[in-house]
């Protein structure tokens, strides 16, 4: 029997950096949402949503600058904006902790074990470093996925074009906002931000592959 809890698990460390706002409710538990800074080892921040759930903790004893470390799982649901279906992403947090100890900020890792559900996307950037754009299903209890966008370098990158919808993978990574623009038809320029896990470490289980749908967000 699949273990739900082993296909989807982070840790993760930061700074609060928003007050937790009001996001939805399910059979009566509200849950809400804030963002959290964390570092990397190049110095360069973060910015991560977080959900948590009312019954985890005093929603109120969430503030900003407070330091936390965060155990849960980075799900995704589809939204609909504007007649089109968009990959949402969020940290969902089992249980958080406050702490002191600032060496906290730079931990982040993700550990995911899941099936290639597109086609891999490789590619060289301008100044030739091998990278691959694949997404990866990630089941979870009650027949759900969630669909997770990882970013691959190097040999692993260039391994990844030659596997097919349907292997099974695992991978271990940190997760990463990267700021994009976007132009619109009338020539408006709108900032926005994706949500990533980069990867670095990948394997593949032959034995354990099995036929996932490609239909999800395009």
């Amino acid at each position: 029997m699949e273990n739900y809890s082993d296909n989807n698990s982070i840790l993760i460390g930061g700074v609060v950096v928003s007050e937790p706002e009001f996001s939805h409710e399910v059979f009566e538990e509200k849950f809400y949402s804030f963002n959290l800074e964390t570092k990397r080892l190049s110095d360069y921040n973060d910015v991560l949503p977080v959900i948590i759930s009312e019954r985890l903790i005093d929603i109120k004893s969430i503030k900003n600058g407070l330091l936390v470390k965060i155990k849960g799982q980075f799900r995704s649901y589809n939204k609909l904006v504007d007649n089109k279906s968009k990959l949402v992403l969020s940290i969902f947090a089992k249980e958080i902790e406050v702490v002191e100890d600032e060496s906290v900020i730079t931990l982040n890792e993700a550990n995911f074990i899941g099936y290639i559900c597109k086609n891999p996307i490789y590619r060289k950037t301008p100044l030739g470093r091998e990278i691959a754009d694949v997404l990866v299903a990630v089941n979870r209890s009650y027949k759900k996925s969630d669909y997770i966008p990882c970013i691959l370098w190097g040999r692993n990158a260039k391994f990844c074009e030659t596997l097919s919808v349907g292997s099974r993978v695992k991978l271990t990574g940190r997760i990463q906002s990267r700021k994009y623009e976007k132009k619109l038809e009338d020539g408006t320029v709108l900032s926005k931000v994706a949500y990533e896990v980069s990867i670095s470490k990948f394997a593949i289980d032959k034995d354990e592959e099995k036929e996932v749908e490609q239909s999800v967000v395009e």
